[in-house]
Order: C-alpha cells, then structure tokens, then sequence
C-alpha cells in the first residue's frame, strides 16, 4: 500500500493532554485461538492510518486485540502552527489504541523523532507498557523506537516499499537495520517472500487471506447502493486505492473500446494526478468507501477487475482483493501480477490477461463464468483452505515459539 505523506492539521481544536475518540467502522468475526495465548502487548509501527483502507494491519492486529492490548502507532500529525507536542489516542476494535503525535511545524527529523521517542517513553510509563512485543510495517519507525527493548521484534512486510511513488530515501537502509533486529520475519505474499527470505533466516510468506463471511454477503439479495443504482449493466469492477498501481491506460483503452460496458471504480485517488485518469461516459469514480459497505457494491457487479500496471510498485503485491472479490462470487480478470498467477491463474479461477485486446476477450468470458457451477465450486474449495482467522493463528504459534526459544537460551534471535 502507499506511503502517505505527512497528514495536515485536523479540523477539531487539540489540547496538550492526551485526547480519546471513539468511532470505528465494522469488525470481522474471528474465531478463538486456543487457550495458550501467551502473548506480552503488542505495539505496532505503520505507514498507514488504521481508518484509511481496511486491509491486512486491520484485520491482523483487530484479532491480537481480541487477546491482549495492541497500540497502533501511526505516522507523526504535523500541524502547521505552533503547538505542544502530545499524544492523541483513538479507541478502535476490540479496545485496540490508535497512537498519533502532534508536532508543530518547522522540525528537522532528528528533533520529530526523537520528540516522538520521549513521548512514546512517557507513555509505556503511564500505561505499565513493560512486556511488550514490536511489530514493523515500516523500517522508518526505527529511528523513534530503537532504543527501547521489546520482548520479540516481528516485521510483517506486506509489500516492497522502497519501490512506491515518494519512498524515503533511507528506507532501504533502514529496512536493513531491521532485518537484523527482527526475530520474525513475514511477507504479504509469496514472491516478495522469494525477495526478504534471502535476507533474513526467519522468514515466512502469509499471502493475503479472506473473511469469507463478510464477503460472502454480496451473494446474497442486497440492495444496490444510491450511487451504484443508476449504472446500467454489464458492469466491471474495480475497488481499492487508485496510485500509481493502478494502470489508467489499460482502463482508457477498456473504456474507449467497449461503451457497452460500465467501469465502476471504488477507492480514494492519492499520489497521482486526478486529471490524469480516463473520463470516459463509462467509467465511474465513486470515491471511497468503509469496508462494511464493499459487498453492497460487489454484489452490483457482473465481473471483478485487477487493474494493475506492471511497474516496480507492483512487483510483489499480493492484492487482498482477489480472495475478496471471489468469496463475493464474482468472476476476475487480472493483469499477469505474479502473486495472482500463482495460484489463481494456475488454478483457472481467475483469468488473466496483459493488454487491452486480451483483457476485453478475458471479460467476455468472466461475464458467462458466473453461471459456471464448476468454476464456482473449485473457487470456494479454495477459498475453504485459507482465512485471517488461520493467518493469524500459524503468526501466533510462531511468535510464541520464538519466545519459548529465547526464554529457553536458545537462539532466538534472527
């Protein structure tokens, strides 16, 4: 996912002292892990703002919440006129906190994280924060948080940063450091799994996994949202964040070629120009929407597109959508993203296609697949193997093995 930038002042008035809010969007069922959790705090380090896009950080951490107490530590809030520097703290699923400072203006990076560091300190002080684990999504947290001592260190690498639009310079760097300090090392997918596990002894791939029952409800008799309502069929989906991922020439071409299709595209547009993006009469940018909403819109649709260009930002992706847009019981026509060819390609559940002619022939056939028993049953046979729920216990079983082994004195380091 992309790196955002530094977040702009908030409309509501800040005070020095730590603030609480309460509003979350829907949490997923998860079931129990079995009674040998044993887990200290976990303290997480993202790129992403937890109420952004409802993903794999989400998912993850919303079920160590149900465990234990999770701190979700976000970029810095930079304000743009003076103010004391504090923490503000969101309540979120499951007790979880949301953790952001706010900084004034005008800070050099050394005096922002160091700044950050302290509060940070001030606060495992006053919440008895002692047996604590961290867990990176990204290598540029370490320059505020390398001198504290967690338990265990896990860097869930859920994709190849350094090659996003705007990447920190030092970020690979830094990434660096933290494969020497990590225990555990996880990747988002199989082919960026193929990249770190040769820098790191312990590593292991967790590609994007499902919540079928949320996502199973766009099977079922649901009522077309008002935005969606009015669009003629057939209609093509699309639904995440719209960057630099996203190829907008391929979806010109689609939407110039076939006026007979509608394009229905669902997400927040950053990092790119939006004047950039096709504008055809058949293609339809409904902005973003909350993750409970999505099946509502799958539900609308006749077939579900992976619209991906194939540059370095895409390289080791693993979009989470494909199991999604499946367990929705749509059809899908991707673009050759290695971690969608395999296994979904291989396995003929999605097909897939590179240009423009071949991906409009490969549409032609996901709009009869959908009246494809066989196709629908091999989908969810696999789709039956693989969940959060088993994503984040095989996480749990390796976490706690690490610590049994440090405990022990045996090598429980990377």
């Amino acid at each position: 996912m992309p790196l955002p930038t530094s977040a702009e002042a908030p409309p509501r008035a800040a005070s020095p002292m730590t603030q609480n809010t309460h509003s979350a969007p829907s949490t997923t069922s998860a079931a129990p892990i079995a009674d040998s959790y044993s887990l200290s705090d976990l303290v997480c380090f993202a790129h992403l703002h937890w109420d952004f896009v409802w993903q794999r950080p989400q998912h993850l951490l919303s079920r160590f919440a149900q465990k234990g107490r999770v701190f979700y530590i976000e970029e810095a809030f930079i304000h743009p006129d003076q103010v004391e520097p504090h923490l503000e703290i969101k309540d979120r699923q499951n007790g979880l906190k949301v953790v952001v400072a706010h900084l004034p203006t005008g800070l050099d990076e050394a005096s922002s994280n160091q700044i950050q560091q302290n509060l940070l300190k001030q606060y495992f002080a006053d919440n008895a924060i002692k047996q604590y684990i961290f867990w990176y999504y990204t290598p540029m947290a370490l320059d505020k948080s390398r001198d504290f001592t967690p338990a265990l260190t896990v860097y869930d690498c859920m994709d190849e940063l350094a090659n996003f639009k705007f990447a920190p310079p030092r970020l690979r760097q830094l990434e660096q450091e933290l494969f020497e300090r990590a225990n555990l090392v996880f990747t988002g997918g199989q082919s960026l799994y193929e990249a770190k596990s040769k820098q790191h002894t312990d590593a292991h791939a967790f590609p994007s996994s499902i919540d079928k029952d949320h996502f199973g409800l766009a099977r079922t008799e649901m009522l077309d949202p008002q935005d969606q309502a009015s669009i003629p069929h057939p209609r093509i989906g699309f639904y995440g964040v719209v960057d630099e991922r996203l190829d907008i020439e391929l979806l010109g071409q689609l939407g110039a070629a076939h006026p007979e299709w509608q394009f229905v595209i669902i997400g927040p547009i950053v990092k790119i120009d939006q004047n950039t993006l096709p504008r055809t009469a058949n293609i339809h940018y409904l902005g973003s929407k909350d993750y409970k909403e999505l099946p509502t819109y799958i539900h609308g649709w006749d077939v579900a597109t992976l619209l991906f260009a194939d540059n370095e930002s895409t390289k080791f992706i693993s979009p989470t959508k494909t199991p999604e847009y499946l367990a929705g019981g749509k059809p899908v026509v991707s673009t050759p993203i290695r971690d969608v060819v395999r296994p979904y390609g291989e396995l003929n559940l999605v097909q897939i296609a590179a240009n423009a002619e071949d991906f409009a022939k490969a549409i032609e056939i996901a709009l009869k697949q959908k009246d494809d028993a066989d196709w629908q049953r091999r989908t969810d046979e696999y789709l039956g193997t693989i969940s959060w729920d088993l994503t984040w216990e095989a996480m749990v079983n390796l976490m706690q093995q690490k610590l049994a082994a440090k405990n022990t004195g045996s090598n429980g380091a990377s």
